[in-house]
């Protein structure tokens, strides 16, 4: 049976139609090795977002991913296009009718107490609305915009074609298996019944975890493309950093520390996308997780090796740091790709590694971080560049996404203690035993 939502031709061409006209018009190119180029790069790259959010879909995610590594795109660019996720204009209530009759059946709206017909957010794959289940709980309804199987496949070739280009001009990075992490990562945010399990794989581990919350899922009123669960209250990243104290932000970014890592040591779970969009901040503190989406299963392999190397820089023991780079999948690295990997592993893991309360910026400040990124850069061109590991680019993800959230918020923590209370604990085969039953309780 053919499946109704599956990509048709005419729909991945229109996509593509789209998608050029929107660079044509803001003068985007290729010249000189530049991906980008123009007389007024401030004004092109507004063009740029404005183009990109009017699109919607994932080439907006793959804008952040993009803007996420350092100087590859002008810091113009790069800049507007981190924007993206939070500046998406809604859909109108006609859509959103018919979107719903679609998923519910005619009589939608009889199943809710209410439902608001304005979305009260709205992002790259879909808009959230405001509803009341019959029982009386508030739902935060995630309604996927149409046709993303189509507008999925046409984004994810024009990223094979940047990274292509990448690869090309710059001889580092091997992007193939960056493309296929990308892309099997994006098309997992399509599955709402995926999106369901993670959420029910977070619940559990964080069930013991009074400092996060994180909804439930109404069963009756979720299908592939809708998924109603909890509405959380909550205040933004921006309303935080304006209003709260020294000592309340310290305390957000511990309990955002905590509800990022601690499934992943738990059961190899980490959320890749630490957007401000998707999460919000409670009055004592706590952290309301609000999408589910981006959600990296690990293999036990690669948590050993992520605290084999940590406990191996500490203890300045080359051998084990050399077996830890295998088990996140480097094989047989040689001296050279080893050194170049320090240089990104001591930058990484450098907070964790000083035992006190100190800010994030006495190693993570953004012209560190670009002076790591050119230093790796330089080394791994003498060595004739590396093929990342697909691990890699959730992980990298997550820990620079969230250094940002934590420079954003001047905390001040001591960032030892808290890696340390996670991990000291470690045994690998009660790891992969816990996270087999975890996994198969949830289908996975």
């Amino acid at each position: 049976m053919k499946d109704k939502n599956a990509p048709s031709f005419p729909q991945r061409t229109k996509r593509y139609a789209h998608v050029a006209g929107a660079a044509v018009s803001t003068g985007v190119g290729v010249a000189g090795g530049r991906l980008f180029h123009g007389v007024d790069r401030q004004n092109e790259a507004v063009l740029l977002r404005a183009a990109l959010g009017r699109l919607k879909g994932p080439l907006m995610k793959i804008g952040q991913l993009l803007a996420a590594i350092p100087d590859f795109l002008p810091r113009e660019y790069a800049a507007e296009l981190t924007t993206l996720q939070a500046s998406a204009p809604p859909m109108g209530w006609p859509f959103v009718r018919r979107r719903m009759a679609t998923e519910l059946g005619a009589d939608w709206q009889k199943k809710f107490d209410s439902f608001e017909k304005t979305a009260r957010h709205a992002a790259s794959l879909g808009q959230v609305h405001y509803a009341r289940h019959l029982d009386g709980r508030a739902l935060a309804c995630k309604l996927q915009y149409p046709d993303m199987g189509s507008v999925m496949d046409a984004d994810l070739q024009q990223l094979k074609i940047i990274l292509g280009l990448f690869e090309r001009f710059s001889g580092v990075l091997s992007t193939d298996e960056i493309f296929a992490e990308i892309a099997q990562r994006l098309r997992e945010e399509l599955d709402y019944v995926r999106e369901a399990r993670n959420m029910a794989l977070y619940w559990d581990a964080l069930a013991s975890m009074p400092e996060v919350h994180v909804p439930q899922v109404a069963k009756e009123l979720s299908t592939p493309h809708l998924l109603c669960m909890d509405w959380l209250e909550g205040e933004g990243l921006d309303a935080v950093i304006q209003t709260r104290n020294q000592e309340d932000r310290n305390r957000i970014a511990s309990n955002l520390f905590r509800l990022w890592y601690t499934p992943f040591y738990a059961c190899g779970a980490l959320h890749g996308d630490p957007h401000p969009g998707n999460y919000t901040f409670c009055s004592d503190g706590s952290v309301n997780l609000l999408d589910f989406g981006c959600i990296r299963i690990f293999e036990p392999e690669v948590v050993q090796a992520v605290i084999l190397l940590y406990r191996a820089l500490r203890d300045n023991d080359s051998s084990q740091v050399v077996h830890a780079y295998e088990l996140w999948g480097f094989n047989h690295p040689s001296k050279e790709l080893i050194e170049a990997l320090n240089i990104w592993a001591h930058f990484i893991y450098a907070p964790f590694l000083d035992d006190r309360s100190r800010p994030l910026e006495a190693t993570n400040a953004t012209t560190l971080g670009r002076r790591a990124a050119s230093r790796i850069y330089q080394e791994l061109k003498k060595i004739g560049g590396v093929s990342v590991p697909r691990g890699f680019v959730m992980m990298d993800r997550a820990s620079i996404g969230l250094g940002s959230v934590f420079l954003r918020l001047g905390a001040e923590v001591n960032w030892f203690t808290l890696f340390n209370e996670m991990t000291e604990d470690f045994d690998f085969q009660t790891f992969s035993d816990n996270q087999k039953e975890a996994l198969e309780k949830h289908d996975f």
